[in-house]
């Protein structure tokens, strides 16, 4: 589905379906823009909505559209809005415009242990609009699905250090409200918790992408406010400049080392 301006709706007050043309046009990756029409039922819920659309295979979640609506032909178009520097976050292309705490939310975790708490961090933690989000530790013990007891504590530290290394992770210590809602910074008044700080792993895609498993290159990343990097990252930050073009490491960055990742 896709939401409906209002001056798509029927004339008729109280008529809760309508009939229209939707033609999604889209440019894939560098490719050539394509078309695609569908008679679509325009259905009120809350708001009017295009039903009966496929979207195109290679569009993720969080991408996008504008929508233009034609009177006359009874026709709507929707477009994606190509990027001028195509991203890759977390691992998957976005080649058009999105947003940053959409994508962060409906991630699509892998099946290992990092990935349930990847998963969990995003959906349960707080997103802020940059797509990084903060989550208690004590949440995401419970919320995790990587058991309880000594097992599982020992399962999500592993996770957790693990991402950690990879950059996606930072430990930080923030503050809850009286419902348990997390803030970071810690806010005045409030109880501090130590919590767990997502922050989207975006990469340029280079002129020749490849997908599937490849070594991400040592690169910069900014820390949530008020983190420093540790003696071993500015370490890691030093010997990478011998072998590496490597801009400099300002206040309240750190470096994440070569690794390999699976997209």
């Amino acid at each position: 589905m896709c939401a409906a301006p209002d001056e798509a709706g029927p004339e008729e007050t109280g008529q809760k379906a309508h009939h229209v043309r939707v033609v999604i046009e889209h440019r894939p990756q560098a490719g050539a823009i394509s078309r695609t029409e569908f008679e679509s039922e325009l259905r009120q819920d809350v708001e009017w909505q295009f039903t009966g659309l496929t979207w195109p295979a290679d569009i993720p979640p969080g991408t996008f559209v504008t929508v233009e609506w034609h009177e006359r032909r009874n026709e709507a178009l929707i477009r994606t809005i190509p990027l001028d520097e195509p991203l890759r976050v977390d691992g998957v292309e976005y080649w058009h415009e999105h947003d940053p705490k959409v994508v962060t939310r409906d991630s699509r975790p892998d099946r290992s242990n990092r990935g349930a708490v990847l998963h969990t961090v995003r959906k349960l933690g707080r997103v802020f609009d940059d797509g990084s989000a903060v989550l208690t530790e004590e949440l995401l013990a419970k919320r995790s699905g990587l058991g309880r007891g000594q097992k599982g504590a020992f399962l999500l530290r592993n996770a957790v250090d693990q991402l950690i290394r990879e950059g996606f992770l930072t430990r930080v210590t923030g503050s809850v409200d009286s419902a348990g809602h997390p803030s970071y910074p810690p806010a005045d008044g409030q109880a501090t918790a130590e919590m767990v700080f997502y922050a989207p792993m975006v990469e340029p895609i280079p002129v020749e992408s490849h997908r599937g498993e490849h070594w991400v290159t040592g690169f910069i990343r900014k820390l949530p406010r008020g983190a420093q990097p540790t003696q071993k990252q500015l370490d890691l930050y030093h010997q990478a400049r011998q072998f590496q073009d490597i801009g400099p490491l300002k206040p309240g960055y750190t470096f994440v080392q070569r690794h390999h990742r699976n997209s």
